[in-house]
């Protein structure tokens, strides 16, 4: 009689025990660094197209006006309250600067601002004009805050060639 050997093959078991560890680090580490993220948002009122020109005479509309060489910080009804000349370094926002905190203080419940670009300025400038519009650091106790300017900003396009602009077609202040 011929025995017949049968082959004894062992399932092999899935050891899970390696990826439930990566998952015990790997998870609380993704939670973490959510924590870190943080993304600002800015609100911007961007002009409509049916402005009407027509500006109230009683109502300060601030503006400031970037061009290449040059920012202009204007009332809104065509006069520069002050213009400040470009440095060889770039444009003087820390003037600027200085120039809204004067204003905030002859004007504390105004809360918006224009801001007039002509079409070859770039982001890197926008984005220090908005800064420097909408708060400044300043020193209460022990800490540094961003004490608030003018924190409704409106977009709207400069003339290249005027100094400061009543109120652009489609600048037109708040919608």
């Amino acid at each position: 009689m011929k025995f017949r050997r049968r082959k004894f093959s062992e399932t092999a078991d899935l050891d899970v025990t390696p990826f439930m560890n990566l998952m015990i680090v790997l998870v609380p580490v993704l939670l973490l660094s959510l924590v870190f993220t943080h993304t600002t948002v800015i609100d911007l009122n961007f002009p409509s197209g049916e402005s009407s020109g027509e500006i109230d005479p009683d109502a300060v509309h601030l503006e400031v006006v970037v061009h290449d060489n040059r920012l202009i910080v204007g009332d809104g009804r065509g006069g520069a309250i002050k213009t400040l000349s470009k440095l060889e370094d770039g444009h003087d926002f820390e003037q600027l600067s200085l120039v809204m905190q004067e204003l905030k203080r002859r004007m504390p419940e105004k809360r918006d601002i224009t801001i007039l670009l002509e079409d070859e300025t770039d982001y890197q400038t926008l984005v220090s004009v908005m800064d420097r519009v909408r708060s400044y650091a300043a020193l209460s106790g022990l800490e540094v805050v961003h004490a608030e300017l003018f924190p409704v900003i409106s977009l709207g396009t400069a003339t290249p060639d005027a100094q400061v602009s009543s109120v652009a077609p489609g600048a037109g202040g708040q919608s």
